[in-house]
């Protein structure tokens, strides 16, 4: 299925990941935790494609994406960076096997903490967040994706790390085996992890050699 939906609005919320916001098509759904694939509808992008994670919520009159533009790249997120409303793009079917099961821990890197948005929402808003944590890993401060918003639905349970900056406010640690071991209570639970493909099935050999069982990783396999 592919459908034209236009951009409703846009916007930067760190200095380089941009909230989308676009067209909803009657009766289109999704999960928390979903995603689709998007082209920019414009000659010569409508057949180049790329993933990206629904940060709304499921309910909403519109479809929200909070998306990484890598302008070095000149591929696709370069392009959807200087879309305004207006612009329309090639939207296609919900898929994903990132969804809530339970309370557990989220593991998210850099862009991997956008399908974590739209579960932690969910779970705000119905009041079933509060035994869930969050750690989640960026390079500097300035990168971290809608801090405030992370903390105020998780209040001490938003643990943020950085990996490149010294006068850093927030932890430095690598989420590794070292800081696993120290901050996760309880191995039994389900674990959530988004990132960079690396990361993600670093920290899951991880996380089973410490004791979590296989079927209570949650990640894009």
């Amino acid at each position: 299925m592919e459908t034209i939906v236009k951009v409703i609005s846009t916007e930067y919320v760190t200095h380089d990941v941009k909230r989308l916001r676009l067209e909803k098509p009657e009766g289109y759904v999704f999960e928390p935790g979903q995603a689709t694939e998007l082209s920019v509808n414009k000659a010569g992008w409508e057949d180049k494609r790329s993933p990206f994670t629904f940060t709304s919520l499921t309910d909403a009159p519109y479809l929200e994406f909070t998306i990484k533009i890598y302008a070095e790249h000149q591929g696709v997120t370069n392009e959807l960076g200087k879309l305004v409303a207006g612009d329309e793009l090639v939207l296609r079917e919900s898929w994903g096997a990132i969804e809530y099961k339970g309370p557990g821990y989220f593991i998210a890197g850099g862009a991997g903490i956008t399908p974590f948005l739209a579960i932690f929402r969910q779970l705000s808003r119905e009041g079933k967040i509060a035994e869930n944590k969050l750690f989640y890993s960026n390079k500097t401060d300035e990168d971290i994706i809608l801090a405030d918003e992370l903390r105020s639905m998780l209040g001490e349970n938003a643990h943020f790390t950085t990996s490149r900056q010294k006068d850093s406010l927030h932890d430095q640690r690598r989420i590794d085996e070292t800081f696993l071991k120290a901050e996760v209570d309880d191995f039994k639970k389900h674990f959530y992890i988004c990132g960079p493909d690396p990361m993600v099935l670093a920290i899951a050999e991880t996380l089973e050699k410490l004791g979590a069982h296989a079927d209570s990783l949650v990640f894009e396999k």
